[in-house]
């Protein structure tokens, strides 16, 4: 606030110096013979020896200079990119300054290229002010299009978000989720019927069944599920193969099933056989239902 405030006095001072420099210049190229011939008549009835015109002439543009250069040490006290060419204009000043003041006795012609020179150098501090003025315009113009910029990239970024979480949500609620996760062991009759057992000894397969829910936003059509039975051992029971997914996961399974999906819900079951290549033990088995990498639940079952 206070730099602002300090901003503000030096232009105004600046606006007062620059107004008064070009005011006396004015007044020096304005007055008149009318002026100085009333001057001489009451200097001589008082008995007052006056300089010469050109010696006042000379004077008053030595004050209109130096106003002049109190408004371009203004002018460099608020750092502008202006600043570099307003010292060199104002070493133009006291240069011409120096030059006026070591001239005695001026001749008519000397006055003339003074004045010449003057009006040059208020003429520079025109320009140089409505320079400062466009400048000022430019950057008040770059700054509304800088901001104009930053809410557009603010809303393209809100944008860009919510379309990522629409797309994070579509994905979620395009996966499919299951439940009734179940495991039973079965044994079969000499009439080929198959009846449910906890025996180890009398079971011949393991029917692993679970339901998917129904989903309308889920791409239909096959789905394919892996199962995975792990024994007493951790060992992967079945065809023991290994798949690896696009994410650089990969998952052993024990077999696959296959469910043509229509967005409703639909019963799933698979089957592990005895005469896959080994025997079912006494223990505990351990049966995991993946959606690709993704376990979706378990289950398990102990045979005695």
């Amino acid at each position: 606030m206070k730099e602002q405030y300090n901003n503000k006095w030096l232009t105004a001072l600046l606006a007062v110096f620059f107004g008064f420099g070009l005011g006396a210049t004015v007044f020096i190229f304005s007055k008149g013979p009318i002026d100085r011939e009333k001057t001489k008549d009451v200097n001589k009835l008082q008995g007052i020896v006056e300089p010469s015109q050109e010696t006042k002439d000379q004077k008053n543009i030595l004050d209109s200079l130096n106003v002049l250069k109190l408004a371009y040490d203004v002018a460099i006290l608020e750092k502008t990119a202006l600043s570099q060419e307003l010292e060199l204009e104002r070493r133009n000043v006291e240069n011409l300054m120096e030059i006026i003041k070591y001239s005695k006795n001026p001749s008519p012609s000397q006055i003339k290229v003074y004045r010449k020179q003057l009006s040059d150098l208020s003429a520079k501090v025109l320009e140089i002010k409505n320079l400062k003025f466009q400048n000022k315009n430019l950057l008040t113009e770059i700054e509304i299009q800088n901001l104009v910029m930053y809410k557009q990239k603010a809303e393209n970024d809100t944008l860009l978000l919510k379309q990522k979480k629409l797309e994070s949500t579509l994905i979620d609620a395009s996966k499919l989720s299951a439940n009734t996760f179940k495991v039973i062991a079965l044994r079969e009759k000499k009439s080929g019927k198959e009846l449910e057992t906890d025996k180890a000894k009398s079971t011949k397969k393991l029917k692993i069944s679970f339901s998917v829910n129904g989903n309308t936003v889920a791409k239909t059509g096959k789905k394919v599920f892996y199962i995975q039975v792990l024994d007493q051992k951790n060992t992967v029971l079945g065809e023991n193969k290994l798949i690896e997914f696009d994410t650089d996961k990969a998952l052993v399974y024990s077999f696959i099933v296959v469910v043509d999906f229509q967005g409703k819900p639909a019963n799933v079951y698979g089957i592990l056989n005895e005469e896959d290549g080994f025997q079912f033990e006494k223990g505990t088995y351990f049966v995991n239902f993946f959606d690709k990498q993704e376990i979706m639940g378990s289950a398990s079952i102990t045979l005695e």
